[in-house]
């Protein structure tokens, strides 16, 4: 398809020239240097020196595992950073909007709102898929992004391969696929599709599957142009140097991160068994995601059951589509074994 970011990006940040920090100037500073150029206190902590702006060693680790080149991959603190990087760099304040399509991840239409961007909402048909239709009915001239994720949060299903081909293809702006579960999933990232779509953006983070939550690590993959934009507008350490080490030793360990995977897809399929017993449950969800959305009786009234059975879940009962519906994230086996012991109870 012919696509040039140079049509989207907003004119002030085309010619904007970048911050460029002492470890930009100086890039080889793994070498026994004596470093007097960054106005840091010199004595030896492991933490005393500024972190590698560009991340370096934690890209070259995911780049081998996701078979994608360095220059295709941005990080940043969670995905909420790199997705405002995105409004910031494409999406003219007060003129632009977005399209996003509920239910879906809240953070889209916040931060579309932070920065002065209109979000269009289009939701979802009833079996939580695309409606392409309404989408390109909603789209004009000013709409820069759209937004997807799949697998959806929070109905826990993915998009049909079809609705993203399409949206790729004839849509003018940026595709944001947010494959924030896709490791739960049976179905292929859309990560190798990035040199076929340079309209393609992927986030995806270490905070699901990597069990990593806590050091607030987001990744984003899309064309070397797109990233080459981004890293002209993000903080020059935005990565510290805690969460980068924390990464890298966690991203290498592929033999725990996959038998955790293993463990929470086989813990979902015993959950969404034992859930077909529960009287009150209307409706189980299909789910590809390491959560499971049901409809019962009444949300908000056996949501405030299980807190006081100690048991934290998600009401979703106020989001389209999603009336009367409770999201259950897979725990350990022992927590899945007491949450279906409370929820049977509360059917007496």
């Amino acid at each position: 398809m012919s696509f040039d970011i140079n049509n989207l990006v907003r004119k002030n940040i085309q010619t904007m020239k970048p911050y460029s920090s002492a470890r930009d100037e100086f890039k080889d500073f793994d070498q026994e240097m004596i470093f007097l150029d960054a106005n840091e206190n010199p004595f030896e902590n492991g933490v005393n020196r500024y972190p590698d702006p560009q991340q370096k060693t934690v890209k070259s680790a995911l780049a081998e595992l996701k078979k994608v080149n360095q220059n295709q991959i941005l990080l940043g603190n969670g995905s909420d950073e790199v997705l405002d990087l995105l409004f910031r760099a494409f999406c003219e304040p007060n003129r632009d909007n977005v399209i996003t399509l509920p239910p879906t991840y809240g953070m889209y239409g916040v931060l579309a709102n932070l920065n002065a961007v209109e979000n269009r909402e289009v939701v979802l048909n009833e079996d939580f898929q695309p409606n392409v239709t309404s989408i390109f009915e909603a789209v004009d001239e000013n709409s820069k992004m759209i937004f997807l994720c799949s697998p959806n949060n929070p109905t826990g299903n993915t998009f049909s391969n079809q609705s993203i081909s399409t949206l790729l293809e004839e849509f003018k702006g940026l595709v944001i696929l947010d494959e924030a579960y896709i490791d739960f999933s049976d179905k292929e990232s859309w990560l190798q599709k990035i040199e076929e779509y340079p309209n393609l953006v992927i986030t995806q983070t270490l905070s699901k599957a990597y069990g990593m939550a806590g050091i607030r690590l987001g990744v984003l993959y899309a064309s070397a142009a797109i990233i080459a934009v981004l890293n002209k507008i993000k903080p020059p350490y935005n990565v510290n140097e805690l969460t980068q080490q924390k990464a890298l030793t966690r991203i290498l360990d592929t033999i725990s991160i996959q038998y955790e995977i293993h463990c929470i897809k086989e813990e979902r399929d015993k959950l969404l068994q034992q859930l077909q017993h529960i009287q009150y449950v209307e409706k189980i969800y299909p789910t590809e995601a390491n959560f499971v959305l049901i409809k019962v009786d009444d949300a908000t009234k056996r949501y405030n059951q299980l807190i006081e059975k100690g048991i934290v879940i998600r009401n979703r009962t106020t989001q389209a589509l999603c009336e009367n519906t409770l999201r259950l994230t897979i725990g350990t086996a022992k927590e899945n074994l007491k949450l279906i012991e409370s929820l049977t109870l509360l059917g007496f």
